[in-house]
């Protein structure tokens, strides 16, 4: 017959401690990220009048950043970083030379190879109307490359205003001091910048091709 070992006295000693140690060690604190205390969901109420294609068309909103009104903002929870681009800061009349140093270096925009940000920066974002408004400091990696974007929010900027898309709707919301905070998208505008994309995929294609020529063209013949 199998019967089950008894523990030894030290063992056993061994166990009450431990149990002890565990009833009267104290409960482990949670620190709350700040907004965490307001729900935010979606309803009916916040259906568009049509929903064309759901799902197909990118989160595309106007922002602030800098004081300046930024229309194309694109929302990417795919992306772990942010990006602002050169042109875009150049119309904001920001220098270059204000960049910091940065040593992220990611893949994306051409698979083949990594990406060099020119350095990074941070900057104020804000959302809202004057009653109710969110304004978070945000750091931004900078490429100097062509897009229908002027700026791309990554997880970093969700995580900082807390904010939970709606890709179906085109609504990303946040909480904010007097509830919460809707920024609505545009199905007309997200259309318009994947025009754009296609434009810009073309003549990344034809430099692609130009650069190919230049390596195989026999310049002594």
């Amino acid at each position: 017959m199998i019967q089950k070992a008894r523990p030894t006295n030290r063992a056993q000693k061994l166990i009450t401690r431990q149990v002890n140690m565990a009833v009267l060690a104290p409960p482990t604190t949670v620190e709350y990220l700040n907004w965490s205390d307001q729900p935010i969901g979606f309803d009916r109420a916040d259906h568009p009048p049509q929903v064309p294609r759901p799902g197909h068309s990118a989160l595309v909103i106007p922002a602030q950043i800098a004081g300046y009104d930024i229309p194309r903002v694109f929302v990417d929870g795919g992306s772990s970083i942010n990006l602002i681009f050169a042109n875009t800061l150049m119309k904001m009349h920001i220098s270059l030379s204000n960049l910091a140093p940065t040593e992220t270096r990611f893949h994306g925009i051409t698979p083949e190879k990594p990406n060099y940000p020119l350095g990074k920066i941070a900057l104020d974002v804000q959302f809202g109307s004057a009653e109710n408004f969110r304004k978070e400091k945000i750091e931004f990696e900078v490429m100097d490359w062509p897009s229908q974007y002027h700026a791309i929010l990554g997880r970093p900027a969700y995580a900082r205003f807390m904010a939970v898309p709606h890709y179906a709707y085109l609504l990303w919301r946040m909480p904010g001091p007097k509830g919460p905070i809707t920024i609505r998208g545009s199905f007309t505008l997200s259309d318009k910048c994947d025009k754009d994309f296609n434009k810009i995929s073309e003549s990344f294609g034809m430099q692609a091709k130009f650069e190919a020529a230049k390596f195989t063209t026999n310049h002594d013949a």
